[in-house]
């Protein structure tokens, strides 16, 4: 039976939601666990005593076989023009939002909520592709973001007043509940659909914090040594059962300020460079997870798409969301080249780029690099 959180906790948690600053879809079918794992690497030579190897992470339930062509959306903020020209930049949408990817696997790393009016009908999009996409031997794999955990935990901060409204009509929702009279009318709606065990918090449920498919790695902020320590299929399986609402509170992992939907590590400016502690780390836990590179999306990327790590980290968020205002885009991963999609009449050709405070070096760009123009700060 779902755990129904107090009308006095979601009081508070709206009410403490005033401060400045941030706190702290998988829908495709669930892999069986790979039959053998191989062995981890040693950390690289300046990792130091105090950071031994990582054991290798035998509950991969959260990966999935490589495919002949992955693409990766960053945040896309409840903008669903954006959201609907990144996927057809992606290969994986029609005029008529129909998936025509065939085989592709897509995945979605995070916060399609918040700072737009467009949320419910992108988290439905998703959805509806990744069945679309099933059908015709692909995957569709939208994972939560920090702003998802956000709107689980009823911190609306970054809530549009569009945003509100918009579930005021959502399937399943009954923001005239009593449980929901202690919170301020304008927010019961969006409660309603979002508090544990709601309609659309069971959507979220369906999906992951961290997949892997071949030997990348996706998340929202970055898998550190901690959570590979902590269990990063176990993690996954926490975070769904709290917000479908089968556990009263969000595991910690999660709502730590380097949590996995939180961490910055892996996405700074300037770039990690190979060598420093950073990068350092990535390789243990890439090692760790049997994965060659880590796709993340979190913090804006001014210039667009990046590297870093000598291609070992791929930053996506360019801010492509009109609150932002950058431009769309899509990473494909086909083998082991990577590149960054900006249009359908111009990709930019990562192959294995190495590490570059010029975005448009690290993608390869045919011509002048492309700037996303996102100035606003990310939270």
């Amino acid at each position: 039976m779902p755990v129904a959180p107090r009308p006095s906790a979601l009081l508070a948690a709206l009410l403490l939601a005033g401060c400045d600053a941030e706190r702290p879809a998988s829908t495709a079918p669930r892999p069986a666990p790979a039959a053998s794992i191989p062995a981890a690497s040693s950390p690289a030579p300046g990792a130091g005593a105090a950071s031994p190897a990582l054991p290798v992470d035998t509950d991969r339930s959260y990966a999935y076989p490589a495919a002949e062509r992955v693409v990766a959306i960053g945040d896309v903020h409840g903008d669903l023009a954006a959201t609907r020209a990144a996927l057809r930049i992606a290969g994986a949408i029609d005029g008529e939002d129909r998936w025509i990817g065939g085989k592709l696997v897509l995945v979605q790393t995070g916060d399609e909520l918040d700072r737009g009016d467009g949320e419910q009908a992108i988290v439905d999009l998703f959805d509806r592709l990744a069945v679309e996409a099933r059908a015709a031997g692909g995957a569709v794999h939208a994972l939560n973001g920090n702003h998802e955990i956000m709107n689980v935990q009823l911190d609306f901060r970054y809530v549009t007043e569009g945003g509100l409204k918009d579930f005021e009509d959502a399937p399943g929702v009954d923001g005239a509940s009593s449980a929901l009279a202690p919170l301020p009318s304008a927010a019961r709606a969006r409660a309603a659909a979002f508090l544990p065990g709601g309609p659309y918090a069971k959507k979220l449920a369906q999906r992951d914090v961290v997949v892997a498919v071949g030997d990348t790695v996706f998340t929202h902020g970055g898998v550190l040594p901690s959570h590979v320590r902590y269990g990063v299929a176990k993690l996954n399986r926490e975070v769904r059962a709290w917000m479908d609402g089968k556990t009263p509170t969000a595991p910690a992992v999660i709502t730590a300020s380097d949590g996995p939907v939180w961490a910055r590590v892996y996405s700074s400016e300037p770039a990690p460079a190979q060598g420093s502690p950073a990068c350092e780390m990535l390789g243990q836990v890439l090692a760790a997870m049997s994965a060659k590179r880590m796709v993340v999306g979190h913090t804006v990327q001014k210039n667009g798409i990046s590297s870093a790590c000598d291609g070992k980290a791929w930053r996506i968020d360019v801010g492509m969301s009109s609150y932002y205002g950058g431009k769309p885009a899509a990473l494909e991963i086909v083998g082991d080249t990577v590149r960054a999609l900006t249009n359908e009449g111009d990709t930019r050709d990562a192959g294995d780029a190495s590490d570059a405070g010029d975005a448009g070096k690290a993608s390869g760009a045919r011509g002048a690099s492309s700037t996303s123009g996102a100035s606003k700060e990310k939270k």
